[in-house]
């Protein structure tokens, strides 16, 4: 992937984030990890244990099963992505999670995300 000077920089500036919280984070099989990733159009989650080094449940603004069309604004999906996430958590017994931001700053997307997780019921 070619980038130009200030595109790599900010990624670079991210997974050196991303490191750093990934030292102090496990998720683990009572409190699994759930990670965010964040794209320009998309926005997806993942609910992984990482002492088995599997993923449990993930759900993006592109699945098939999401209802919302693509008009819609991002900050409003990331809201629902996280709110139907935490439904599918609930269902399969899941209720406590880590949350991992990957790097991103909590901050609209990201801060969407994770109040409509909590709004379905997860706690973190």
């Amino acid at each position: 992937m070619k980038h130009n000077s200030i595109t790599r920089d900010k990624y670079l500036a991210r997974k050196r984030r991303v490191k750093h919280i990934r030292k102090r984070m496990m998720g683990t099989e009572d409190r699994p990890r759930l990670v965010i990733f964040r794209s320009l159009k998309n926005i997806s989650g993942q609910i992984i244990d990482d002492t088995k080094g599997i993923t449990l449940i993930s759900y993006a603004s592109n699945a098939k099963e999401m209802e919302i069309n693509g008009s819609g604004k991002k900050v409003a999906q990331s809201f629902e992505v996280g709110k139907k996430l935490g439904e599918l958590a609930l269902a399969k017994g899941i209720s406590k999670v880590c949350f991992d931001r990957a790097g991103y700053l909590y901050h609209g997307r990201v801060k969407a995300f994770a109040e409509g997780a909590r709004k379905a019921g997860l706690d973190f």
